[in-house]
């Protein structure tokens, strides 16, 4: 075997591996996102003594995970939760009228309880001082739901926890 033949079987056979690595790294976003999409359906807590009611709904072909978030007598919000390569991404429509775009790190344990999110940007924001979440995490199993967001107003850094339960 000539060598130059060599050096194309040995570069195809690198490509293939560097290709078998993305997967793998791929499958770890989508057991992730798998996972996520177990919350699927009704969920209700209580914040602030304000009720709010929480429904994940699989769209898009089952590529994106949709949140809506209606707090009683308070403007719905929505989530949307997708797969992007070896991390998973978190669009928030607020309704302080701008959208936190969030990601996580690269999924490590795809079984994992918590999934944490941190803000890539953020786009129609009236102010840099605006309001503005920075950041999600979900600690979550079969029957309970807790998020901690955070955010900023005004330089000032925040957060605020919830609490739901699944409806059955």
């Amino acid at each position: 075997m000539s060598s130059s033949l060599r050096s194309v079987i040995v570069g195809m056979m690198a490509w293939a591996t560097i290709g078998q690595a993305g997967a793998a790294e791929q499958s770890k976003a989508a057991a992730a996102f798998e996972r996520l999409a177990s919350l699927a359906g009704q969920w209700k807590g209580v914040q602030d003594g304000k009720e709010i009611q929480v429904t994940y709904t699989l769209t898009a072909n089952g590529s994106a995970l949709m949140e809506e978030f209606r707090p009683r007598n308070g403007p719905m919000m929505v989530t949307l939760f997708s797969v992007d390569g070896d991390r998973l991404l978190a669009t928030h429509y607020c309704s302080a009228k701008n959208q936190p775009q969030m990601a996580t790190e690269p999924i490590a344990d795809p079984q994992a309880k918590t999934v944490a999110f941190s803000l890539v940007r953020v786009t129609g924001l009236s102010s840099a001082a605006a309001w503005h979440n920075t950041g999600l995490m979900m600690m979550h199993d079969e029957d309970h739901l807790t998020q901690e967001w955070t955010y900023l107003s005004d330089g000032k850094a925040g957060k605020t926890l919830f609490h739901f339960t699944r409806e059955r």
